[in-house]
């Protein structure tokens, strides 16, 4: 059984969450929460918050053994983008874009 989590509008583009997301897909709990707590990224922690609260849903709503607990499904989306302007030369202007991420976390128990 899948137990997910849903992180939305993190206020990182989903290029840099991504990266992080990557090096944690497929491997257990602990060690991901491990990898990540020495990555030196704010993409890391936002990741990190996500698997924690997957991992607490399946503990605490489906009884799930947190130490057998492994990252199956984990992604990262591109949420609302927010469009500013600024001024240029000449009366002009030019965009700002500030993108936002859904992280999207499923875990489930290892089987043996």
């Amino acid at each position: 059984m899948k137990v997910g989590s849903v992180a939305k509008d993190i206020g990182i583009p989903p290029r840099k969450v991504k990266l992080v997301v990557d090096m944690v897909r497929g491997m257990k709990v602990e060690n991901a929460l491990n990898i990540l707590k020495f990555t030196p990224t704010p993409a890391a922690k936002a990741v990190a918050k996500a698997i924690k609260s997957a991992s607490s849903n399946a503990e605490n709503n489906y009884h799930m053994d947190p130490a057998e607990l492994k990252v199956v499904h984990i992604t990262a989306d591109e949420g609302r983008t927010l469009k500013r302007y600024r001024p240029q030369a000449r009366g002009r202007f030019s965009p700002i874009l500030k993108r936002s991420t859904h992280i999207k976390v499923f875990v489930s128990e290892e089987e043996k």
